[in-house]
């Protein structure tokens, strides 16, 4: 199994679909599949790229919610009972769940919980890009220095230079133009809902919300508090990780999506 749709692995017990970030494809995932602990523990990974990013066909509708119910019927398809979601991913997965269009275990990858937890970066590029003329530059420009930004911060979070190469000039590949609608789209749905900890507690969901030790994206004190107390969502530090926990410690991302897959039959 290459980690793309299509039928299950034999002797596979269970099968989490996988989300990738923003400007991320289906091959950040790359190096989870790649863990024999997976198979081993009877467990089908299937990565797919939302739509839109890496230059997809995008969807009429970028809200949060559309990309909520476009992920829905995949994992449905998919025959998927464990969602893992990264960043953006992340966030689609949570609203998967409060709109009720996905009821298993989810893997929340560094999700962010509210508009101050975001990288300041990207709000600030968020307004830059409503200003006629001057936001389709700026996202141009952003775009293009990505690649040689991405692999500094991933050659410092340890993941090997080759592969650090290919994903930095994978998320090179996007349009300019997607992506200034999609963020658009995704600060005002952070705008609809400006706490979303409670939201994915309210959604009655068994979750484990992981993130690096280092992570560049903000968790408050009441966002911590809150998840902690909630008897069904489960806190993960991963040491010696950043906001790209699934590069960078893919093995331990592995060990949280085997033990979410093992909660499927009490979350049925």
């Amino acid at each position: 199994m290459d980690g793309r749709p299509g039928a299950r692995r034999e002797g596979a017990g269970h099968r989490a679909l996988l989300l990738p970030g923003g400007l991320c494809t289906d091959e950040f995932y790359g190096d989870v599949i790649a863990r024999a602990a997976a198979a081993a523990a009877g467990l089908d990974l299937v990565a797919v790229t939302l739509p839109g990013f890496g230059r997809t066909a995008p969807p009429a509708d970028l809200s949060m919610e559309n990309y909520a119910r476009l992920m829905g019927d995949v994992s449905a398809a998919e025959g998927c009972d464990v969602v893992v979601g990264h960043s953006l991913g992340a966030n689609v997965a949570i609203e998967m769940a409060a709109l009720g269009v996905f009821t298993g275990p989810l893997v929340l990858l560094s999700p962010t919980f509210s508009k101050a937890d975001e990288a300041a970066f990207l709000g600030v590029l968020d307004r830059v890009g409503r200003v006629p003329a001057l936001g389709p530059l700026a996202w141009t420009v952003m775009l293009r220095a990505m690649p040689r930004t991405m692999r500094k911060e991933m050659l410092r979070g340890n993941v090997p230079a080759d592969r650090a190469r290919v994903l930095a000039d994978d998320l090179g590949t996007n349009d300019p133009a997607f992506c200034r609608r999609v963020v658009r789209h995704y600060y005002d749905y952070l705008d609809r809902h400006p706490a979303l900890a409670p939201r994915l507690r309210d959604s009655g969901v068994r979750a484990w919300v992981v993130r690096g030790d280092r992570d560049e994206i903000g968790l408050t004190d009441e966002e911590r508090r809150l998840l902690e107390a909630a008897p069904r969502i489960t806190l993960v530090t991963v040491p010696d990780a950043g906001h790209m926990v699934l590069v960078e410690q893919p093995a331990q991302v592995v060990e949280v999506i085997i033990e979410a897959a093992r909660a499927v039959p009490s979350a049925a």
